[in-house]
């Protein structure tokens, strides 16, 4: 096993990340909407709504895709489940993830945190696309982003995260 992982959000400072490029590197997790144009080695979504997109597809017959339990889609097959739930948005999650996984080092791309325009706008990759906001929303509160990240990173002091 590789002693690299790649998490790669969806803010906008992904786009200029080929994530293709990254697979001989170390393994992929991802969040949401990714896979629509690329297939990580885990996807992770907490959404219900994205859930049910991505099963939709049936692309967690053939990928590994992580969630949260909820009677919504209890009984789409092939879904993996964490339990107990972290109850953290995807982003911070699938960082998690990764970290439960024992790499040496995790790079964590396309997390933006604020939003565009000095925090007013959306900032992510799949703004103005279903089960996302319009890019001319208000931007999400990140606070609690930055908190589900940060506690990930101090409950692991063993792995080097690089931003």
């Amino acid at each position: 096993m590789s002693n690299i992982a790649f998490v790669l959000g969806n803010g906008t400072s992904r786009e200029l990340i080929n994530p293709n490029k990254l697979r001989s590197i170390g393994k992929i997790y991802g969040c949401n909407a990714l896979y629509r144009t690329f297939a990580p080695d885990h996807l992770v979504a907490v959404d219900a709504k994205m859930v049910r997109e991505i099963a939709g597809s049936g692309y967690q017959n053939k990928h590994s895709v992580w969630t949260n339990e909820n009677k919504n889609y209890k009984n789409i097959p092939n879904l993996n489940y964490f339990r107990p739930s972290k109850g953290w948005s995807s982003g911070p999650t699938a960082l998690w993830l990764a970290s439960r996984h024992c790499y040496k080092t995790i790079y964590i791309l396309g997390y933006d945190y604020t939003g565009l325009n000095d925090g007013a706008t959306v900032n992510n990759i799949y703004a103005d696309t279903p089960n996302y906001k319009s890019s001319r929303a208000t931007a999400t509160y990140h606070g609690n982003w930055l908190k589900q990240t940060r506690q990930t990173i101090i409950e692991n002091p063993e792995i080097k995260y690089v931003r």
